[in-house]
């Protein structure tokens, strides 16, 4: 197990990437905190991972709150002695506008949700995991930093500046052994990706099938990955496997080419 006896805090707990980001690790043998603002998705994820066999401590926090972040991290202490691992993968889609028209209020809030949070919880963890002597924090960013698609651009901006915090505060704390690296996932398969396919195929007069294969062949691997290929490259980035790695942006969409 890669994991195996390490504490890893996860945040933006929700039925997708969140949830099985928790499974992932509790089944290489970590020990969860699980952070989120609903306390039935925590309650649902931590008998989850109690099933796996790993301990689980749900937390109810908003990220965007400094002291609620600070409580988080003090109650993963007090429970399991430390942490080795934050994945800060909290977010939210600010409402799709360009950039000329877009309420500069959306634009604040998607770059406080969509980094300075990630940053925040970053912060408030980098003594815990100093005194492991150690640990690694993974942010989860999306292949929107890659693509100037129109409408996008709080969402791209806000994650591009958190690709940005992971290079430097990877150089910032690098010499204590804690090492930082974000994931940009594409197309997650799932209830949301369903329904926009689903939109798309009314729109177009078309089935839901035919607009799965017109995404897909944009994909080098022909499939739309799902939120358990994500957690993979994240529990690499977790564990020791990753060792020499730091400062780094990790594409995982299955080789979609940046025209969607």
């Amino acid at each position: 197990m890669l994991l195996e006896d390490r504490v890893v805090i996860v945040s933006g707990i929700g039925p997708g990437l969140g949830r099985e980001l928790a499974i992932a690790c509790a089944t290489h043998g970590a020990d969860v905190v699980l952070a989120a603002r609903t306390t039935d998705r925590l309650a649902e994820v931590a008998g989850v991972v109690e099933e796996l066999g790993r301990r689980a401590l749900p937390v109810p926090t908003d990220v965007t709150d400094t002291e609620q972040v600070e409580s988080l991290i003090a109650s993963a202490e007090s429970a399991f002695g430390g942490i080795d691992v934050v994945i800060n993968n909290a977010f939210a889609q600010p409402p799709f506008a360009s950039l000329e028209a877009m309420d500069l209020d959306d634009w604040y809030s998607s770059l406080e949700i969509n980094c300075t949070a990630a940053l925040r919880v970053s912060r408030a963890a980098l003594p815990a995991l100093r005194r492991r002597g150690a640990g690694s924090i993974v942010n989860i960013a999306t292949m929107s930093i890659r693509n100037n698609k129109p409408n996008f651009g709080a969402y791209a901006a806000a994650k591009s500046a958190l690709t940005s915090v992971t290079r430097t505060m990877a150089n910032e704390v690098g010499p204590d052994q804690i090492r930082v690296n974000a994931v940009c996932p594409g197309f997650i398969m799932g209830d949301s990706v369903r329904w926009y396919l689903e939109t798309l195929a009314g729109q177009a007069g078309t089935s839901y099938e035919a607009q799965y294969e017109a995404v897909a062949s944009e994909i080098a691997l022909r499939f739309i990955p799902d939120a358990a290929h994500i957690a993979g490259a994240v529990v690499f980035f977790a564990s020791d496997l990753s060792a020499a790695v730091t400062g780094t942006s990790l594409d995982v969409n299955g080789g979609h080419v940046t025209t969607w």
